[in-house]
């Protein structure tokens, strides 16, 4: 299966599509589609990499992925399977001009934050009965809930996922080299990584490579590789207790507690010592 574009099965008389995701892991592959994505993770955790950001999902937690918006859920190995309910749906699943009829203006601010993806950050206890309520019901019931979901998550407090938007596809060479990189990536941020090893394994110059990846993604690699490093922190931070600052420092791949300070309070406003007193309040 080629990374780009990722086709989601739709059966023949079906339009809106909720799909079950319950597997060891969520499909780990970097991947794109034109279908806009609603996904509510039923259980697990991880890092997902959406757009240009990089950041934690766990148990409960609600998201809404654009239409081409490249992304992928890397899920963390437990004892349970990952578990996600996703709903699937185009501009034109109802018609090419469904969406754009007077009936509909309230939920323009829903498809202009879906462009760029965003995480549900209110009424989550209504939103998961109705995403949940979806895998029973049939056509019209199916088709009237799917609107009242959309209703609500106009009007839900949200938090962008990315600051970039995609105006294209990529093609499937891009996307193939863009998950070779997010593979070594993901699987050695604990450790040194020098910008000479990471292009060569994309085939290019330093300076080519560094091309490629800011054109698109939005961001340096290093950028990248800094967000990832905090966001693991930040998993350790709410995961294991027993674990000192130094420690964390060193298994998020930093190569000092200073650098490690610095870094964390550039991106998420406060140092781990704060951050880590935020999590008991």
């Amino acid at each position: 299966m080629k990374v780009f574009p990722f086709k989601i099965p739709k059966p023949i008389d079906e339009h809106l599509i909720v799909q079950i995701d319950k597997e060891p892991i969520f499909y780990n592959r970097l991947h794109q589609h034109e279908e806009i994505q609603i996904s509510y993770i039923i259980n697990g955790n991880g890092k997902l990499l959406v757009g240009d950001s990089v950041q934690q999902f766990s148990t409960g937690d609600i998201y809404v992925i654009g239409s081409n918006l490249p992304h992928v859920f890397k899920s963390i190995a437990s004892d349970e399977d990952a578990h996600m309910l996703t709903v699937f749906f185009t501009n034109s699943t109802f018609g090419e001009q469904f969406f754009t009829l007077p009936y509909f203006k309230d939920l323009q601010n829903f498809f202009i934050n879906a462009a760029s993806g965003f995480k549900v950050k209110s009424n989550k206890n209504q939103l998961t009965h109705q995403l949940l309520a979806l895998q029973s019901q049939h056509k019209l019931k199916r088709f009237t809930s799917f609107l009242e979901l959309l209703e609500q998550l106009s009007k839900a407090v949200t938090e962008p996922l990315s600051r970039f938007i995609y105006a294209k596809t990529l093609s499937s060479n891009e996307g193939e080299r863009l998950q070779e990189i997010f593979d070594f990536v993901f699987k050695n941020f604990q450790h040194p990584i020098v910008l000479d090893d990471i292009s060569k394994m994309a085939y290019m110059t330093p300076n080519a490579f560094c091309r490629f990846f800011k054109q698109r993604t939005n961001k340096t690699f290093f950028q990248f590789l800094i967000e990832l490093r905090v966001e693991h922190a930040c998993q350790l931070l709410n995961s294991k207790k027993e674990l000192n600052i130094n420690m964390i420092s060193d298994l998020s791949g930093f190569n000092s507690i200073s650098n490690f300070n610095k870094k964390f309070k550039k991106i998420k406003g406060l140092t781990p010592t704060q951050y880590q007193k935020t999590l008991v309040l």
